[in-house]
């Protein structure tokens, strides 16, 4: 019984010893039967080569046009996935993006208006309506 504790208490100090967001990433990747799925989401000013740029969760009001740029993995098909933009609860846009291969980077943009200020997220969907990942970002 002894040894039982002491192997739970090794195992419980070095999780704890990773970071939240490791942790994170890779209890999604043990646990998620979800197929496709959303491997990175970030929030930028520009896009560039298929990257984002200027990535951040706050962004200046009068910055015009806002990019979410994610990463799929896990399509075994063509598929697609739908960003859906939320300004508070009030859903602002709505945009099918193709999935075409199990590593599939794409992104979408939403126009804004500097009055727009405050918490904004964007829910990824699945094809068959499941929302896979959700992210929120702010407007100051």
């Amino acid at each position: 019984m002894r040894h039982v504790l002491v192997c739970i208490g090794l195992a419980l100090f070095v999780l704890g010893g990773f970071s939240s967001q490791a942790s994170a990433a890779a209890l999604d990747d043990s646990l998620s039967l979800v197929s496709p799925r959303v491997r990175e989401m970030a929030f930028c000013a520009t896009m560039k080569d298929r990257a984002p740029i200027g990535v951040a969760d706050t962004l200046p009001a009068d910055i015009s046009r806002v990019f979410c740029f994610t990463r799929i993995v896990g399509a075994e098909d063509t598929t697609s996935v739908t960003h859906v933009w939320y300004y508070g609860d009030r859903k602002m846009a709505e945009v099918e993006l193709p999935v075409r291969s199990s590593n599939w980077r794409t992104w979408s943009s939403k126009r804004v208006l500097p009055s727009w200020k405050g918490e904004w997220r964007v829910e990824v969907i699945a094809a068959d309506s499941t929302v896979i990942h959700k992210k929120s970002f702010f407007l100051k």
